[in-house]
């Protein structure tokens, strides 16, 4: 409005200002588009094709520290967005799924055990785990462990206790956990002649 009484009504620029209540610094503002801009966006594109898995704090972090440039985050964020950068989505992997292995109906008692973890959280926030052991025949539950923390070292212990009022299982069957893939568990397995029998990848049933 105060550029229109200026140029239609021919009104001075301190009176228009005035008038509608617009500073004259700002009536008087030209916004200027910097080359630097075009640059800024062509670094950004580069560095987001060849680093996929960068977002805009690495992005930002390399071109101050790395080539030395002085450009605000602000300004390097405000291209970042409108470029769309921020929306890429990573890529879910997909598991090569094989063939389903049909899974042996046990006839007995300690035939084959299965053994996971289940996860939960107290009140205070801490994470807490389960490690449960069921036989397959009956689906008896053999033990059931919790603790903050399972590692593979304990899982053993806990077998160990239940064989010694339960017997030895022929086969015991599990994911591919680390505390299941760790060199400790399949060693004590061969010790005790008991066959480890993962599961297939990306089939949890």
């Amino acid at each position: 409005m105060a550029n229109w009484a200026v140029k239609v009504k021919g009104s001075p620029i301190a009176r228009a200002c005035r008038l509608f209540g617009v500073s004259q610094s700002c009536y008087r503002y030209q916004p200027k588009l910097s080359s630097e801009n075009a640059v800024i966006a062509d670094w950004l594109l580069r560095l987001t094709h060849n680093q996929r898995n960068w977002g805009f704090g690495l992005c930002y972090l390399f071109l101050r520290n790395v080539k030395g440039f002085g450009w605000n985050h602000k300004r390097i964020y405000r291209l970042y967005r409108l470029l769309e950068l921020n929306l890429r989505i990573k890529p879910k992997r997909r598991l090569v799924r094989e063939v389903p292995q049909p899974l042996i109906v046990p006839e007995a008692i300690n035939t084959v055990w299965s053994m996971d973890f289940m996860h939960d959280s107290l009140d205070d926030g801490r994470q807490f785990r389960l490690f449960n052991v069921l036989d397959d025949f009956n689906r008896e539950g053999l033990g059931i462990e919790v603790d903050l923390s399972l590692p593979a070292a304990r899982v053993i212990r806990v077998l160990d206790q239940i064989i010694e009022w339960r017997g030895r299982p022929t086969a015991i069957r599990c994911d591919n956990g680390p505390e299941y893939l760790s060199g400790a568990l399949p060693e004590w397995a061969q010790r005790r002649g008991i066959r480890i029998d993962y599961i297939q990848p990306g089939k949890p049933q």
